[in-house]
């Protein structure tokens, strides 16, 4: 009984999803059209991300459903050339055509398995109902024959007990066959819009090799980083303050005012010094999240930002301190950007858990035109979620809004 009500929403919503994919397939079919003589090009990029989160919601039913976790296959090219460069090149990429396929593919067999699962019933329960008025028509001599759905003709008791005894096996049938229907749809997703595990694997090793490299240069730049602020500041200063104390201890017979004057300054000096330090430690590991965790920094930095700063903060408690550092500091460079370049007036931080995941969301209303490459640190960004297997995400069309979404695995 479980398995068959879990069949029965899995179709019930893969029928609406169904009609979706028969929509965005229809759409893609006219931008590929639309391609051939160089047209379409703004559509390229809305497109590809509604087919990419339509496929990971269905990836996302499949796994529920199964328990098997489906990487994957569709990776768009929206830049980088005119329509027709973009259709050759994403046409030439396995997974993208193998998404495309899945569209009617799925448009056409979650309706009709939804209808069968879910109009039978009602079919029988009609048929119930016609047979047996008949049957009473019959009986008092007024009943006159009718079409069954079986496609034969009632025209005696006996083709009507037929009639309703068939509809209701088939009623029975369909209701054993519902969790297989749900299954089909599942293995649809398995199969055309999973990466295949040699490719797949194969990439994986690739794209953690490199982040492993870029993960190890960053460390690496950190700590001549951490290297040149102590010694370029709290070495100099606290040199200086050795210096001080050593004229001052020469003098102090000769000249207690001078020796006094002296005296201070080294104080201020140490007290400078003792800044710069704790400014190295916060960069490293922000106190504050030992404080008070990552709930409590992140309404610190939304508290912090000159922008007004909208902040929505959902089932997070303590992580690793590795992330919640990682989190900490993407949040607060993404603050930092929006302030210095975006213009603009509001901005949106959003911090989920869910599914041993750490879900950032950061959104601006400013001019947007944001890139990697133009060195505002969404570069560092990046190599700070990749540096745990994670991934970011830019959207910042000309004229916004800017969005930046990253993804960081975690144990809660």
């Amino acid at each position: 009984m479980r398995r068959t009500a879990r069949g029965y929403r899995h179709l019930t919503a893969g029928g609406v999803a169904g009609v979706v994919s028969l929509g965005t397939g229809a759409a893609w079919l006219v931008l590929a059209l639309a391609a051939l003589p160089g047209a379409g090009r703004r559509a390229w990029g809305p497109l590809s991300r509604w087919t990419a989160a339509l496929a990971a919601r269905e990836r996302e039913r499949a796994e529920a459903l199964t328990g098997t976790p489906l990487p994957s296959a569709f990776a768009p090219v929206t830049e980088g050339g005119g329509s027709r460069r973009l259709l050759r090149r994403n046409l030439g990429d396995r997974g993208f055509r193998r998404t495309l396929a899945w569209l009617p593919a799925h448009g056409f067999l979650a309706p009709v398995t939804f209808l069968l699962a879910v109009g039978q019933p009602f079919s029988t329960a009609v048929t119930l109902l016609v047979s047996g008025r008949w049957l009473v028509g019959n009986a008092t001599g007024g009943a006159r024959p009718y079409s069954s759905s079986f496609f034969f003709t009632v025209d005696s008791a006996p083709l009507a007990c037929t009639a309703m005894a068939l509809d209701v096996a088939l009623t029975l049938l369909i209701w054993t066959a519902v969790p297989w229907f749900a299954r089909l749809q599942a293995r649809l997703a398995h199969t055309l819009l999973s990466a295949h595990a040699k490719p797949y694997l194969a990439d994986r090793v690739q794209e953690l090799a490199a982040t492993r490299a870029a993960a190890l240069e960053a460390h690496g730049a950190e700590l001549r980083r951490i290297e040149r602020d102590l010694h370029d500041g709290a070495q100099a200063r606290m040199a200086a303050v050795v210096l001080q104390l050593g004229v001052a201890e020469k003098t102090l017979e000769r000249s207690p005012e001078h020796t006094a004057e002296l005296i201070r300054r080294a104080r201020d000096t140490a007290t400078d010094s003792l800044s710069e330090l704790r400014g190295v430690v916060r960069s490293i590991y922000p106190p504050i999240l030992s404080d008070r965790g990552l709930r409590g920094a992140v309404s610190a930095l939304a508290g912090r930002c000159p922008i007004p700063c909208s902040l929505r903060l959902e089932d997070v408690e303590r992580a690793p301190a590795a992330v919640e550092a990682a989190a900490y500091f993407i949040i607060a460079e993404s603050l930092t950007n929006v302030a210095k370049h975006s213009g603009a007036g509001l901005v949106t931080v959003r911090v989920r858990a869910e599914s041993g995941r750490l879900r950032i969301r950061v959104s601006d209303d400013g001019r947007g035109g944001a890139e990697e490459s133009a060195g505002t640190g969404l570069a560092g960004i990046r190599r700070r979620a990749e540096a745990f297997d994670g991934r970011v995400r830019l959207t910042s069309p000309a004229g916004g809004p800017t969005t930046i979404e990253a993804e960081l695995p975690c144990a809660w």
